[in-house]
């Protein structure tokens, strides 16, 4: 095992159900399925994501809807809320996970995506666990205040460590497993809780009477190899905490350039959004021409009230621009509606301003 790279391991919680409780305030902390419609327990297919609340009811994702929906109605029963259903707004998911890992390639050069809501990154060039912790902080403070999402990250010698140490540290949680620790780690987990060893494959372990990692390890790779062919040896490896896959960064990263801003406090005037538009179009002008780009064709504004309903507007141009005023200037024609009684009736301040470019050339 190469104990000298520092992997982390980066998981959105319960990231469709979280996306619906920022957008609507009104369901935090309410057990939440997004999935299929239930139809009043006809419903087919499954829950995509559960909410922790719902999760307490024994509702999960990958479950049958109409088995989410009889749990839902025994909670009901008992006198417990019962569980509010959401059909998914994928393009909404799409667009909070691009924000979040935007963020993420900011603080760190070494991203490899695998998922909507997942994904590792190589911290070995930070030098040290420490330094590791404080860079993982750092994104989860900023996903926290710039988004109103929460993550979890978990921080180990390699991929599968690093996975495991993100299921310890949910939800919201940063949790670090150092090299020498690695075996505290692994050797009471049930053969289920390792990542590659499926349902099948802990089942005939079990016959044998082998339930946990520690059990497991009595066998030799040969051992294993006779029982599982070409897979008892990574079998082997996983169960000692070994993990030589590197971080890759697949493909290119998205073609965006953004920054948010929370403000210290709320604020209803449109001359303080506006001071803080400016700065953020230099900035993107400038990490556009760092990043070798020289145009830009889409512009994304973003709102967050106080009470944290979030609207994003978008404006795609009919050809690429390349200059800050023309930005500017979009961006204010993105944001003047928000100020005004038919977007805003109430006049509920802002909390948080984004602005994106999109379509990068």
């Amino acid at each position: 095992m190469n104990i000298d790279r520092i992997i982390g391991h980066i998981d959105l919680d319960a990231f469709f159900a979280s996306v619906e409780e920022r957008d609507k305030p009104y369901l935090k902390g309410m057990p939440i399925a997004v999935g299929s419609d239930p139809l009043g327990g006809k419903g087919r297919g499954v829950v995509s994501t559960a909410s922790y609340a719902a999760r307490t009811y024994g509702i999960r994702s990958a479950l049958p809807i109409q088995t989410a929906w009889k749990l839902s109605q025994a909670a009901k029963a008992r006198g417990e809320q019962e569980c509010i259903f959401i059909v998914p707004h994928h393009d909404k998911y799409g667009t909070a996970s691009a924000e979040v890992f935007a963020i993420i390639r900011e603080i760190f050069p070494i991203v490899e995506q695998v998922g909507v809501d997942e994904g590792y990154v190589d911290m070995t060039e930070l030098g040290s666990i420490s330094a590791a912790e404080k860079k993982a902080a750092l994104l989860r403070t900023r996903v926290r205040e710039e988004l109103g999402l929460a993550l979890t990250v978990g921080i180990g010698p390699n991929k599968l460590i690093a996975k495991l140490a993100s299921e310890k540290g949910k939800p919201d949680g940063l949790f670090v497993v150092p090299s020498e620790e690695v075996d505290e780690l692994l050797m009471p987990l049930s053969l289920q809780e390792l990542p590659g060893i499926g349902k099948v494959t802990a089942a005939r372990l079990t016959t044998r009477g082998l339930k946990t990692v520690r059990d497991a390890r009595k066998l030799s790779w040969q051992d294993l190899r006779k029982l599982f062919g070409s897979h008892g040896f990574s079998m082997y490896e996983r169960l000692r905490g070994i993990d030589e896959r590197v971080v890759e960064v697949v493909g290119e990263a998205p073609k965006s350039i953004g920054k948010h801003h929370t403000f210290f406090e709320d604020v209803t005037d449109i001359r303080e959004v506006e001071v803080v538009l400016a700065t953020q179009v230099q900035s993107i002008m400038r990490s556009l021409k760092r990043e070798s780009f020289s145009a830009f064709r889409t512009v994304v504004l973003t709102v967050r009230f106080d009470d944290f309903t979030t609207v994003s507007r978008a404006l795609t141009l009919s050809t690429p621009r390349a200059d800050a005023k023309e930005l500017e200037l979009k961006a204010l024609k993105l944001l003047l509606p928000f100020f005004e009684k038919k977007e805003n009736p109430h006049k509920r301040p802002v909390r948080l301003i984004g602005l994106r470019i999109e379509k990068l050339s």
